[in-house]
């Protein structure tokens, strides 16, 4: 079962991907901002992070620095409402799997998942 976490300060946003991502048969971690990502990435190397950019405390640039430090394995998606062709640059540029937009289609999303981690 792959270890995914779920990244994002929005409580609807977090509950819903927890809620999908569970059903698909993942093992679902949830952090509400970058630092609370930042300890769980820590104690607990997911396969896995789905992440936004703009958090309070730590930014998600910040926690896709940190976790290319730790791993190279580790599958990184910004899931964002930041859509600018300069931030799309710099996500893919920090390390980033994947750069996706918010809003974004469920089915869409799990299949993108699933598929970084065939």
């Amino acid at each position: 079962m792959s270890k995914i976490l779920i990244v994002d300060d929005e409580p609807n946003i977090l509950l819903s991907l927890e809620y999908l991502f569970k059903k698909e048969g993942f093992q679902v971690f949830i952090a509400r901002d970058g630092e609370e990502a930042l300890g769980i990435v820590e104690e607990d190397l997911p396969e896995l992070v789905i992440l936004d950019i703009m958090m309070p405390k730590v930014d998600g640039y910040e926690v896709c620095k940190y976790i290319r430090q730790k791993s190279d394995a580790v599958k990184v998606v910004f899931l964002t409402a930041k859509s600018k062709q300069k931030d799309i640059e710099k996500g893919l540029g920090l390390g980033a799997d994947l750069y996706l937009t918010k809003p974004f289609g469920n089915k869409d999303l799990v299949s993108k998942v699933k598929g970084l981690l065939d």
